[in-house]
């Protein structure tokens, strides 16, 4: 599982290092290889373990296509997704189209959340968490209603 936020930097060819720990989620699930695709409701981009994504594709292939909802959110998010390998020092490439649709340029915030990872620039994720922090306790409310505690 992907937990925590880690803030690296990203150079000029859209490589940027992945945090060790997310590093060894990756290599534990697999050899490496990931996933991403940009997040068709949210600044960011969605990292997933290659298997993890594989498994999320399976899950939506079961589902019938009649439903517009998920002929067009597999027109959103699948088929953007693109797929990388850890290079020898640990990194990932971020796309430039993708660096652009979610204004990443330097600070690059991963964030853990549990089966993905989202990556924020670091200004929109401070945003992001500024706004969702004035909703927080209509949130935590929500979310113990959702999974029954």
């Amino acid at each position: 599982m992907f937990r925590g936020q880690f803030v690296h930097t990203i150079d000029a060819k859209g490589r940027v290092s992945l945090p060790s720990r997310f590093r060894d989620v990756l290599m534990a699930g697999g050899d490496g290889r990931y996933i991403v695709t940009p997040n068709p409701f949210d600044p960011c981009l969605h990292l997933y373990p290659l298997r993890g994504w594989e498994e999320y594709e399976r899950k939506l292939s079961e589902v019938s296509t009649s439903s517009r909802a998920l002929v067009l959110f597999r027109r959103l998010y699948v088929s953007a997704a693109q797929e990388g390998e850890l290079d020898g020092a640990g990194r990932i490439r971020l796309p430039q189209d993708f660096r652009e649709r979610v204004q990443l340029d330097k600070d690059v915030l991963f964030a853990g959340m549990g089966k993905i990872v989202e990556v924020w620039s670091k200004q929109l994720w401070d945003a992001e968490l500024a706004k969702s922090t004035k909703e927080a306790p209509q949130i935590l409310e929500e979310v113990r209603e959702l999974i029954g505690i």
